[in-house]
């Protein structure tokens, strides 16, 4: 088991305050940090939350988003320096901005992208203005520059960088005019992890961030919507199909069983949604087997 660090970041700037918050308090209460043998090393508390879009960039709470991401990246900067494994407990997706952000103040990594959606929407094409829904294409240089150039240091991660994985939006995506990934960002959609097997996928993804030998190592974004709707109906914007809780447990064990993982996030879980807790529960052991535990 990796030395982890717990941060929370109840961010939903970039969505809204629908119970997404409430997601660090929900997977600790259920016993993540003891699953996973952390510590906890703080608690990043957002801004105001403001429910107009911004009218220079058409984007929810830029620049609420645009500082926080500078507050939650000093937090990661501060575990990874104690030489620890940084697990980020969002919060909407825009959390990941802040992740990265760490990782470009010490060099260039990788991005492992799990999630049910491609969230690679220009702020003209998003329907609500969520950032939760763009973070990807903020994080490779594309959209309000507030956001993309953070301290000066877009874009955060290089297309050639990311692994997209399990993703399976591409019909609602197209239907709202979002724009294409780029050809250079290495995509394996829900029906490819499939005809390959999840431990298969899970290896080539791996080897797509570690084979160029920068050696710097890769982030790992988790949004819990890449599982599948009928075991994880506890997200705001549902789509049929998914991963299974053993997919995503055998992902994430190759995903962090080497050395090239250098920190997780988990978003977009909605506690509001888990009346019983018991997917809060599932989630938690799921994450806690990714690393290699007994949970």
């Amino acid at each position: 088991m990796r030395d982890v660090a717990i941060i929370e970041a109840p961010s939903v700037l970039g969505l809204r305050p629908t119970g997404v918050e409430e997601s660090p308090e929900a997977l600790l209460g259920a016993g993540l940090a003891e699953g996973l043998g952390a510590v906890r090393a703080g608690r990043v508390e957002p801004p105001a939350y403001a429910p107009e879009r911004d009218r220079d960039t058409g984007v929810l709470n830029p620049g609420g988003i645009a500082g926080y991401s500078v507050a939650l990246a000093d937090a990661v900067s501060a575990v990874l320096f104690d030489g620890r494994f940084p697990v980020v407990l969002g919060g909407d997706c825009s959390v990941l901005l802040g992740n990265l952000l760490a990782l470009r103040r010490r060099d260039r990594h990788g991005l492992l992208f799990l999630d049910g959606h491609t969230d690679f929407y220009q702020p003209s094409a998003e329907p609500a203005g969520e950032a939760a829904s763009m973070e990807l294409a903020l994080a490779t240089g594309r959209g309000p520059r507030v956001l993309t150039d953070l301290e000066g240091r877009g874009p955060l991660v290089r297309d050639e960088d990311v692994v997209a994985l399990g993703f399976r939006d591409a019909e609602e995506s197209a239907s709202y005019g979002m724009q294409p990934l780029p050809p250079a960002l290495h995509a394996m959609d829900l029906d490819t992890v499939r005809a390959l097997g999840a431990a298969e996928a899970a290896r080539r993804a791996v080897g797509l961030l570690t084979g160029d030998g920068t050696g710097a190592g890769y982030w790992v974004h988790l949004d819990v919507d890449v599982l599948d709707d009928a075991v994880m109906p506890a997200v705001d914007y549902r789509l049929p199909g998914g991963l299974s809780w053993q997919d995503l447990e055998t992902v994430l064990r190759t995903a962090l069983s080497g050395d090239g993982a250098v920190g997780l996030d988990v978003a977009i879980f909605n506690p509001r949604l888990d009346p019983d807790s018991s997917i809060a529960g599932r989630l938690t052991e799921a994450l806690v087997r990714g690393f290699g535990g007994q949970g």
